[in-house]
Order: structure tokens, then C-alpha cells, then sequence
């Protein structure tokens, strides 16, 4: 490839490292706090509360089983006046937080799930608050899973920031379509390939090498 190519490969692996990064973060920020959520207002869990466990349930489901390029194109206007624009990099974060959430909230409530009841059944009869159960119990004892459920989305972020690419998002997706499609250079797409796959890569390494830390403390 040439050095003007080469050079765009970096800034759009910079603009693809942005996305998943600033997407991620978020899905982080709102998934666990939802995931928790759906498990302590079940049936019989510590703040049992059906109506809220239906209604949050039912909106993570229904987030989840649109299409990411259809959710893209659905909530266009929601992302024109949070970003002040539809196209660009800036612009794809929106949708990506979006499908990501409710993606970490699911992989979330399951690594909640398997901490072991007794643990929470001790803290309770010592008289344990559920804010203490969730911050000191719950949240410490799934720490490896939820770790493994973070890497778990920026793995699929990463795919979606390639498809969110497609319709001018910006990223090695972008690059892709533009450089290695429309004009036939197929080296430029083996490179996008090759990163993507290398970059995929790092990211699980990295994860289960933290999973594995924290499995054996």
C-alpha cells in the first residue's frame, strides 16, 4: 500500500479505537447498573419488584433483537440531536451505545447469577443492607464475569463499528467499503481484515489474561 493508505489505516483504526472505546465505556457504565437491576428486583430477590424486573426486561429484549444496521437507520434523529450530526465517527457512537447497553446488561445479569446464593443468604442474616449485598457481595463475586462480559462487548463492537462503517461511520469499516470495494484495491481490505482480526485478538487475550487474574486471587 501506499504511505497516504498506510497513513489512513491508522486514523481510521484511531477513529475505530474511539467508537468501541467511548461506546464501551458506556455500555459499562449503564449495562451493569441495569444487569443488576433485572436480578435483585426478580421474583425473591432482595428488592423484588415484577412490574420494573417486566418493564426492563422487556425494553432490554426489544433493544436487543433489532438489527444493528436497521437500530443505525431507526434512530437517526435521536443521533442528529445528540451529536448534532448523523455521519462520522462521533455520530456512530451514539448507535453503538445504544446496541451495546442492553447487550451488557443481559451478559451482566448472567455473571450475576452465577454468584452463589448462600453468599447473599449469609449477608442478609447478618443484617446486611441491599445497597451493602450488591456493593460487597454481589458485585465483588462476579467481578471475573463481568470483566469477561466487558471484553465479550468490545469484541461485538467492533463489529458493529465495521458495519456502522458502511453507511459513512468512519473506522476500518469505512475504509473498507470505500477503499477495498468501490475501488477494487484488495490489499486495502486484507489490511482492514488483518487489523480487525489482530485487533479482536488483543482484546480477548488481554481479557482472559485479566479473567484469569482475578479467578485466582
Amino acid at each position: 500500500m501506499s504511505p497516504q493508505l498506510i497513513d489512513l489505516l491508522i486514523t481510521s483504526l484511531l477513529e475505530t479505537l474511539l467508537m468501541v472505546g467511548v461506546s464501551g465505556g458506556i455500555a459499562v457504565l449503564l449495562g451493569i447498573p441495569i444487569g443488576v437491576a433485572l436480578i435483585v428486583t426478580d421474583r425473591g430477590a432482595l428488592l423484588q419488584h415484577l412490574a420494573l424486573h417486566r418493564v426492563l426486561a422487556a425494553v432490554v429484549n426489544a433493544t436487543r433483537s433489532v438489527p444493528f444496521v436497521i437500530l443505525m437507520v431507526a434512530i437517526i434523529p435521536f443521533t442528529r440531536w445528540i451529536a448534532q450530526t448523523s455521519i462520522g465517527t462521533t455520530a456512530a457512537i451514539v448507535p453503538l451505545s445504544v446496541a451495546a447497553i442492553p447487550f451488557m446488561a443481559r451478559i451482566a445479569e448472567n455473571a450475576l447469577r452465577e454468584v452463589d446464593p448462600g453468599l447473599v443468604t449469609a449477608a442478609r442474616a447478618m443484617g446486611a443492607s441491599p445497597l451493602q449485598i450488591i456493593v460487597k457481595v454481589l458485585l465483588p463475586e462476579a467481578l471475573p464475569g463481568l470483566v469477561a462480559a466487558t471484553i465479550v462487548t468490545l469484541v461485538s463492537l467492533v463489529g458493529y463499528s465495521a458495519m456502522a462503517g458502511a453507511i459513512g461511520g468512519g473506522g476500518l469499516g469505512d475504509m473498507g467499503i470505500r477503499y477495498g470495494y468501490q475501488r477494487f484495491l484488495p490489499d486495502v481490505m486484507l489490511a482492514v481484515v488483518v487489523v480487525l482480526v489482530a485487533l479482536v485478538q488483543a482484546m480477548q487475550s488481554l481479557g482472559d489474561w485479566l479473567v484469569r487474574r482475578m479467578s485466582h486471587r
